[in-house]
């Protein structure tokens, strides 16, 4: 198997694909009430072509793969391109993040064609908030895909909450409370400027005083839990779970950087801070042959920053929101 470094001497090894744009929530801080203008069936990448473009990438170290959205399980036969994923030599590990409402219906589906794990998108355990920030009644379908999720043993399932500063923030130990009923791996994780920069200001918190603030409250016990991010975890002496802590702004992790993102409609993207990308298709509307997709994929590697852009003087706005990425 190859391995392929780019030129800061990071191990790449692990591509994030995002499988479309389209999404059954509608998050404040993510879209307006009315939604986006989402991408034709025909602008975005099909399931043959993923298969292609990650052919090209396991010839440059790429082993793991997480299938994001959007909200991938809108996408017809999702658990379908895991099986076609999961035939490819040198693929290690498959998995997704969800919001987690359609997982009571495909959590079964996933884990016959072999899904690894789920990480599953949740900002408030408030049904009465969580309508507010989504602006749907999907929180009992939620809970119901976390209890789902265990079931199938698509484990370790990880909660990623997003904090925010006047939002959620007064729910910080009930999370850490959950951990200790419940063998739910909760990652807080801090508020990143690919939206509104004045928005994400004002609701940035640093994880920093969170974390010292909980164990100000009681002890942490370090542990290591499976996984491709660059989260610390930590324990209740008594939990079943634990509790993660995902630093991009605080402490920037950048060196321990090991991932490329793709895009629904195509693109390469060597960094999430970034507006850099990489079009895998040619002027023809046609996806690149082989040749040219691991041409694109030499050239991400070669252009992958030091570091990412967020809250940089002079970059004040990205090209794409964090829907239109992959989360």
């Amino acid at each position: 198997m190859a391995v392929s470094k780019d030129k800061f001497g990071r191990k790449i090894d692990y591509l994030r694909i995002s499988i479309t744009d389209r999404c059954n929530l509608r998050c404040r801080y993510c879209m307006p009430e009315e939604g986006v203008e989402y991408k034709s069936h025909t602008e975005i990448l099909s399931y043959e072509e993923i298969i292609e473009i990650v052919k090209a990438g396991i010839d440059f170290g790429i082993t793991r793969i997480r299938i994001t959205g959007g909200e991938p399980l809108v996408r017809i036969g999702v658990d379908e391109l895991v099986g076609m994923l999961n035939q490819l030599p040198g693929i290690e590990e498959i998995t997704m993040t969800t919001n987690g409402i359609l997982l009571p219906r495909y959590a079964q589906k996933l884990k016959k064609a072999d899904l690894d794990r789920v990480n599953i998108s949740l900002d408030t355990l408030d049904r009465d908030k969580f309508n507010e920030i989504t602006r749907r009644d999907e929180f009992n379908q939620v809970i119901s895909g976390m209890k789902m999720a265990l079931e199938m043993n698509l484990n370790p399932v990880k909660i990623n909450t997003v904090l925010m500063k006047g939002i959620n923030d007064d729910e910080i130990m009930d999370f850490v409370e959950l951990t200790r009923e419940f063998p739910f791996h909760v990652r807080f994780i801090e508020y990143m400027p690919l939206g509104d920069k004045k928005e994400a200001e004002e609701r940035y918190i640093s994880l920093t005083s969170v974390q010292e603030m909980i164990m100000d409250k009681g002890e942490l016990i370090p542990v290591n839990i499976k996984g491709n991010g660059p989260a610390e975890y930590f324990r209740l002496p008594d939990g079943k779970g634990t509790i993660g802590f995902i630093t991009p702004i605080s402490h920037k992790f950048c060196s321990l950087c090991n991932r490329l993102r793709l895009t629904a409609d195509g693109k390469l993207k060597p960094c999430l801070g970034s507006d850099l990308e990489l079009d895998l298709y040619a002027e023809n509307g046609e996806l690149l042959d082989a040749g040219g997709l691991k041409s694109q994929f030499k050239e991400a590697l070669a252009l992958k920053p030091g570091r990412h852009g967020f809250f940089e003087e002079g970059q004040e706005t990205f090209k794409r929101e964090m829907f239109q990425i992959g989360g």
